[in-house]
């Protein structure tokens, strides 16, 4: 006979079922919890009990020595019956409350004693029997000292009898309750280890319930999970060669096999769309590549136009203002027209060697200017700039310190436009350092000329960007060089020198108190 297999359990219900077990323990735990503290609390109340009841016995016994204090007093003067009822009835009264209380309490201990055995109902049956029998001693003594008689004897008799049997019987219950107060403790004690060792055991069980359901059910499925996720970021990085297994059926198992399936047909949708891409992609890079030399060529044409024109402006405007000073000068009867016409021809001959320059980048397909290297006599070179600019300085009426005698050096260069450069840092200096009233130009034997100024000096952070076409400063009083440190630069660079900025100057070696600038130029040896 065929047994029928049953289908195995999904995964909700096997949560269901460990989250059943781990809350029946829980609720194991804490009834127990509770049913035990409740034992406590009613073996505390009985212990209180009897602390109460020890109590009442110590006031019991304080008015039991009262009562025998005051009826001996009585007896030994031979009072009247009514003066020892009169004595004696307060005593007496407060002493049956007491009886009164300590029965009360017995009586409910009993009922109360029920959960703890016959054995402790039968206890405090007996204590309180000892209450009964001490309450008709007391009654009997108290009713013969009240008593019509007179007779000492007899009175005495009375209150011996009492005093002897009632003390025993006091002490008696005393002990007993003592002893009953101790067994409570001492339960109290043995139910808390029972507890406590109930409490250990369950939290134990619990424990590996927890262990075992997490271990047996809870980290598997994370482990699936794991795998789920990997697959999941397989997938986010376009990579769809993934199958999960998906032999079981259960709420994972059918997300794997949803997952499967996913990933083929991702995978059909990106072969297609790479292939689309693809043509794609081939086209923009045709078009691109195309669009890219076009615009380099019109990049490269309107920056040869726009540095064309930028030279013009710089290397026309200054020989065309000298030309219109000294015509001026000359209109206005110059004491020697025959030197401002020198100086008209002079410039005006190197503005048209200028020309010729500018007319030579235009016609070049780099921009790039022409220099005709050659040995230059730096002294001479440096001679010739400071005769140029001397004008310039006296009509800003500043000084120029140079030394006397210059050093012979000769250095490798286009002779034209290294004096041009020089003549250009000396003009510099006079249209932005102006206010300080001095410069000092220096020549050095190691093909180094270089010009300070007391001028405000330069930012910092416009130093790395002075020698840029078109910079300006960033500040109202920094200096702003403009196109003719760029081309200086240039000239300079090309034909294999360096050009350098200092500002602020040190202090041993500034013209005066403002920061200053120096700038520096140092120029390849040449053979001489």
């Amino acid at each position: 006979m065929l047994t029928r297999r049953l289908p195995p359990l999904s995964l909700k219900a096997r949560l269901g079922l460990a989250a059943g077990l781990l809350t029946l323990t829980t609720l194991l735990t804490a009834a127990m919890v509770v049913l035990g503290m409740a034992q406590v609390s009613d073996r505390l109340d009985s212990a209180l009990a009897a602390e109460r009841r020890l109590e009442e016995y110590a006031a019991l016994s304080t008015q039991v020595s009262t009562f025998i204090v005051v009826a001996a007093e009585v007896i030994q003067r031979g009072q009247p019956p009514e003066v020892r009822a009169e004595r004696t009835d307060t005593i007496a009264a407060n002493m049956r409350r007491t009886f009164t209380r300590l029965r009360a309490g017995l009586d409910a201990e009993v009922t109360s004693a029920e959960s703890l055995g016959l054995d402790a109902q039968t206890r405090r049956a007996t204590l309180s029997l000892s209450i009964a029998r001490m309450e008709a001693r007391f009654a009997q003594a108290h009713d013969g000292l009240i008593s019509a008689t007179d007779d000492r004897d007899r009175l005495r008799a009375y209150l011996d009898t009492f005093a002897s049997g009632f003390e025993p019987l006091l002490a008696e219950a005393v002990n007993e309750e003592k002893r009953l107060r101790r067994e409570i403790l001492t339960g109290i004690d043995s139910l808390r280890q029972r507890l406590t060792s109930v409490a250990l055991a369950m939290g134990l069980a619990a424990l590996l319930l927890c262990a075992a359901v997490y271990l047996g059910l809870v980290r598997p499925q994370f482990r699936r999970l794991d795998a789920l996720r990997a697959a999941a970021q397989r997938i986010r990085g376009e990579d769809f060669a993934i199958r999960l297994p998906d032999d079981r059926q259960d709420e994972i198992g059918q997300l794997y096999a949803e997952t499967n399936r996913m990933a083929e047909a991702l995978a059909t949708r990106a072969e297609t769309v790479a292939q689309d891409r693809a043509r794609l992609n081939q086209i923009i890079d045709e078009r691109t590549e195309a669009l890219r030399a076009a615009n380099m060529r019109l990049e490269r044409t309107d920056e040869d136009r726009r540095r064309f024109f930028a030279d013009i402006s710089h290397e026309l405007r200054t020989p065309l203002t000298v030309i219109l000073m000294e015509a001026q000068l000359g209109r206005q009867g110059a004491p020697d027209p025959q030197a401002a016409f020198a100086t008209i021809e002079t410039r005006a001959t190197r503005l048209n060697r200028r020309i010729d320059d500018l007319l030579r980048i235009a016609r070049s397909e780099t921009g790039q200017l022409g220099l005709d290297t050659a040995p230059v006599d730096l002294g001479a070179l440096v001679q010739d700039a400071i005769a140029e600019t001397a004008a310039e300085l006296s009509n800003a009426g500043m000084t120029l310190a140079a030394p006397g005698a210059l050093p012979e050096v000769t250095v490798e260069g286009d002779r034209n436009w290294l004096r041009q450069v020089i003549v250009g840092l000396i003009r510099n200096a006079i249209r932005h350092a102006r206010s300080g009233g001095a410069l000092r130009l220096e020549v050095k034997p190691d093909g180094t000329v270089a010009v300070s100024d007391n001028g405000p000096g330069i930012a910092p952070g416009d130093q790395a960007r002075i020698f840029d076409r078109f910079a300006q400063g960033s500040g109202g009083t920094a200096q702003g060089f403009g196109l003719g440190l760029a081309l200086a630069r240039w000239v300079v660079e090309q034909q294999g020198g360096t050009i350098a900025v200092t500002s602020p100057l040190p202090r041993e070696i500034a013209l005066g108190d403002a920061p200053g600038t120096k700038i520096s130029v140092r120029l390849p040896h040449g053979r001489a």
